[in-house]
């Protein structure tokens, strides 16, 4: 794999008993890059990101994440399921923003922020603190910080569990619809941060509607139905001319 490659996956296969979620599904990302992935609902694109973060567990293909692979250990020809601490210990290098924020209703947006890096990382507390209170500024929400999820609206909770990714330090982070959750006048807020999370040089794979974000921030566009990885190209290409009617299609009625 070329060193700058963070997310490498390989005809990604999931099924539920009959239903294949997954059909042999494969991307690449590089350091730095933005993937959105877009296409109609049930089309697999949020169990592809429960996947790479083995949320999912696959039942073939392969996914590297940093070129490791993720859920396995390779020894000669056989592949073995890694244990529960090794699962934990790729885990941290791979942050997770959901479509609902999963926010602990008993602490403060600061605590939230600082529990997992002090908790499972058990780094000085101090050091997070500090950490989290910059992260928290930087999201906007220094005024907030000893507020609790149910002191703050939709948009500001997502904002919080951005902070808490990023505060990890991962080499990567999955948005799950990031902004689907959301009263319309609340998107912007959240997107402003993504946008300025990108701009930082951060890898991230943003399942999206919002085609307006992708086209502005994305290095590349993924369209996907019914688990199939239908086209994957710049995102100027995709979302302008696609190769795929299907792909035309699905944007067009985005837009109408």
């Amino acid at each position: 794999m070329t060193k700058d490659i963070i997310v490498k996956a390989v005809d990604v296969t999931k099924l539920y008993g009959p239903f294949t979620a997954l059909d042999k599904v494969s991307l690449e990302i590089a350091k730095g890059e933005v993937c959105c992935i877009i296409g109609p609902s049930g089309s697999g694109k949020s169990t592809f990101l429960r996947c790479i973060n083995q949320l999912e567990k696959m039942n073939s293909g392969a996914i590297w994440v940093n070129d490791e692979l993720v859920g396995y250990r390779r020894e000669g020809n056989n592949l073995h399921e890694i244990n529960d601490a090794d699962m934990a210990r790729q885990r941290r290098r791979v942050g997770m923003v959901f479509q609902r924020f999963n926010l602990f209703p008993h602490m403060t947006a600061l605590e939230n922020v600082m529990e997992g890096p002090v908790q499972v990382l058990k780094e000085p507390v101090a050091e997070v603190r500090k950490r989290a209170e910059d992260i928290l500024a930087r999201v906007g929400l220094s005024d907030k910080i000893s507020h609790y999820p149910s002191q703050l609206s939709g948009g500001q909770q997502q904002r919080v569990a951005i902070a808490r990714a990023m505060c990890m330090r991962p080499d990567l982070i999955l948005f799950d619809e990031p902004t689907s959750a959301l009263d319309p006048e609340l998107v912007s807020e959240v997107l402003d941060v993504m946008k300025d999370l990108a701009a930082s040089g951060m890898t991230m794979i943003v399942v999206t509607h919002e085609l307006g974000f992708a086209r502005n921030v994305a290095n590349t566009v993924a369209f996907m139905e019914a688990g199939k990885m239908v086209e994957i190209g710049p995102a100027s290409e995709v979302l302008t001319s696609p190769k795929s009617p299907r792909t035309a299609e699905f944007i067009k009625a985005v837009h109408s």
